[in-house]
């Protein structure tokens, strides 16, 4: 039987959880370390180490008394505040991980700015806030870094900025774009990944890619899902192989797009009305479509809502992007909502 995998923090559901873990689990038993398993991961977990992994001192102690009875073959994380424990806990059984430096660089802004800086790659400004938003989801081998797919967002206004939408296209133009290739290089040297899947964001603009964002795991917001079914790679497992010490299988076997899209409430207020059409399930573009908010809920609308308040999502697949987005088109009028605004409250 293959040694298991400790997952430190479940993560949420809808923003990254599920699809991950139902990967991982299917090829490797996963212990999840955490003070207590939400409902929707217990399923695919063959144990459980109640320790809280914002704890680094006391869940590194723990995970010691853990390993010191039965093997486990890797540390995995999602989450960017449980990074600087998972690199300490790898460091402890002497599994592949971060470097603890590179850990907790990547989970401070301002100390990654400041890497960035000292190490000359562009990191993104205010000013760049215009430019597009791409994702190089990235896996970090030995002497090699490779760009497996790259990820279009569009994002709603600010301050928050949430994402509204994500594309993936297996043949997307910026694959090839030099400038781009020795950004995300370059990143990665200047922090020292290495062993991971990685999930690098930047803004470009008129004097190239900014970096805005590093994040030495896998991606949130249903992204690995998008990616496999793009380009038929599967970042989970490619996660838990690194982690393990053994090779990814990265060959491509499909060429295609797939997107997926978010809906935030209209208001601020309370959720009163939220309905999906079964027919939804009869679109042949459809992947999947559901709901994650129930009538009742309080939710902000745009320009402060964040994650929590998505309402639904829904996921398409295609030849190429502009399919995926009248997909994404046809599948919104499925969706029906209503808010009764909080008094005193704006409205979007």
């Amino acid at each position: 039987m293959a040694q298991p995998v400790l997952l430190l923090g479940a993560g949420r559901r809808g923003t990254c959880g599920e699809f991950p873990l139902a990967r991982i689990a299917a090829v490797r038993p996963v212990v999840l370390v955490d003070p207590d398993p939400p409902a929707w991961a217990r399923p695919y977990l063959s144990g459980h180490l109640a320790a809280d992994p914002a704890r680094e001192t006391e869940t590194a102690e723990a995970v010691a008394r853990y390993a010191a009875g039965r093997p486990v073959d890797g540390v995995l994380t999602w989450s960017a505040e449980h990074l600087g424990c998972a690199a300490r806990v790898a460091g402890l059984l002497g599994t592949p991980g971060l470097p603890y430096e590179t850990a907790a660089a990547c989970a401070d802004p301002v100390a990654l700015r400041t890497l960035l800086l000292r190490h000359r790659v562009a990191p993104s400004d205010p000013e760049d806030a215009a430019g597009p938003l791409v994702s190089a989801e990235t896996v970090v081998l030995d002497d090699e870094v490779r760009i497996v797919a790259l990820t279009r967002t569009t994002t709603g206004p600010a301050p928050a900025r949430s994402a509204l939408r994500h594309c993936v296209h297996a043949h997307d133009g910026l694959l090839h774009n030099r400038f781009l290739r020795q950004c995300v290089e370059r990143t990665v040297r200047a922090l020292g990944l290495a062993h991971t899947v990685a999930h690098l964001t930047l803004r470009l603009t008129d004097r190239g890619p900014r970096v805005t964002d590093v994040t030495p795991f896998l991606a949130g917001d249903l992204i690995p899902l998008l990616v496999q079914r793009a380009t038929g790679v599967d970042l989970a497992r490619a996660a838990v192989a690194l982690a393990t010490g053994r090779p990814p299988e990265l060959t491509p076997t499909r060429q295609r797009a797939a997107a997926v899209q978010f809906a935030y409430p209209a208001a601020t207020g309370r959720l009163t009305h939220l309905h999906l059409d079964p027919a939804a399930a009869q679109e042949p573009a459809a992947e999947r479509m559901v709901l994650t908010r129930r009538a009742g809920d309080p939710v902000t609308a745009a320009p402060h809502g964040d994650v929590t308040d998505r309402l639904a999502h829904w996921v398409v697949t295609g030849e190429d992007i502009p399919e995926c987005e009248e997909a994404l088109r046809r599948m919104a009028r499925h969706l029906s909502a209503a808010v009764t605004p909080t008094a005193g409250t704006y409205a979007a």
